[in-house]
């Protein structure tokens, strides 16, 4: 496990100020990095890491109401969480700004060249994934709209230039885990687990993931941060399922195994494969693992149930408008049924950022920025 006491303080700088209403700001930490370690950061993945392009679609998967963001500055934004996300508070330790959305209609010109987000909920490797929610932005779309950011940067840059800012920046990955609670884990919905053993399924994502992180190489990006699926076994949502409800259902844990496993395998394989880039693996499982496994030092007191929700386990039903969350909310891992608590969200980027190679591997991220 990390030093409990460099972890600790992180949390205690970016936790948020929370009260009972949670009609409160959050602290920044980009004051405290003297400038941007790389050009930009983009952002591809699901409502883990999505920042508000759903808000923008016809779909049932927003968090654009209170009291999501209830410990964001900027109040709800279509963050599925109380405060920041992950890539907010890795984008904090790396010196940028907020990254945009990239379905706001503000995010243009300018405003792009500190990155943009085109992570969206209910999104999946799989392009069918999520499709009961309506639309979203699956993986294969993110990689055409980040194109079609590429274009607006080519009348702004020249190609010398666009080049060297492509190779700086980073990129940041985060699928997979919609494929399997939005598409593998529901039968009634989906005939994936009909077709595939869950190691042949973990395999297809793994091939059709490999071809779009290839397209993205393709067009000039040269440092990836691919995270893997936490054990998704342990939400909210999952234990409300079980006929034990304390505990995580393991079942749908070891499924993931070969979809982990097989993600850092492809990481050492691009490695070797495209030496003019470098490929890291976040393990996520390992990080949530440690604070599920031994909560207190991390600062959690509440680990199998949402800090707002209805329900076992306050995860049958998400989080609704204007419910009242619990006001002791850096004690919580988990914010609603499917997403973690800032606090949590600042111990994974942490993590990733500074971690030794069993939390980022080969290298972590803030070494990834000097290269």
């Amino acid at each position: 496990m990390r030093n409990i006491i460099t972890v600790l303080l992180l949390v205690l700088l970016v936790q948020c100020c929370c009260s009972n209403t949670g009609a409160t700001s959050t602290t920044t930490t980009s004051s405290s990095v003297e400038s941007a370690q790389v050009p930009a950061m983009f952002v591809f993945g699901d409502s883990l890491i999505d920042v508000g392009n759903n808000n923008f679609l016809n779909s049932l998967a927003k968090s654009n109401y209170y009291p999501y963001g209830c410990d964001f500055r900027a109040g709800p934004t279509g963050r599925f969480t109380n405060g920041r996300t992950f890539v907010d508070l890795l984008g904090n330790l790396l010196g940028l700004p907020y990254v945009p959305a990239y379905a706001d209609p503000n995010t243009k010109g300018t405003r792009m060249l500190g990155g943009v987000n085109y992570a969206s909920a209910a999104a999946g490797i799989l392009d069918e994934t999520g499709q009961h929610y309506g639309e979203r932005y699956s993986l294969s779309q993110q990689v055409l709209n980040f194109e079609s950011t590429l274009n607006q940067f080519r009348s702004m840059m020249s190609g010398t230039n666009l080049t060297q800012y492509l190779a700086k920046s980073i990129a940041v990955l985060a699928f997979g885990s919609n494929d399997y609670i939005n598409n593998y884990l529901l039968p009634s919905l989906y005939t994936s687990s009909y077709l595939y053993t869950p190691p042949a399924f973990a395999n297809l994502l793994l091939n059709r993931y490999t071809r779009q992180i290839l397209a993205l190489h393709s067009v000039g990006l040269r440092k990836f941060v691919l995270a893997g699926i936490g054990p998704l076994g342990c939400i909210p949502n999952q234990r409300a399922t079980a006929a034990q409800p304390e505990r995580c259902l393991d079942y749908v844990n070891q499924i993931l195994g070969t979809y982990n496993e097989g993600l850092r395998s492809l990481v050492n394989q691009l490695n070797t494969n495209h030496p003019d880039a470098i490929f890291v693996y976040a393990n996520t499982y390992g990080a949530f693992g440690d604070m599920l496994n031994n909560p207190a030092p991390y600062g959690f007191s509440v680990i199998d149930r949402g800090c707002c929700g209805i329900g076992r386990n306050r995860g049958q039903i998400t989080c609704l408008p204007y419910a009242v969350p619990c006001s002791n909310r850096n004690q919580y891992m988990f914010w609603d049924a499917f997403h973690p608590t800032e606090a949590a969200n600042a111990i994974l980027a942490w993590r990733a950022y500074n971690g030794p190679p069993s939390d980022s591997y080969p290298i972590n991220v803030q070494q990834m920025a000097l290269i």
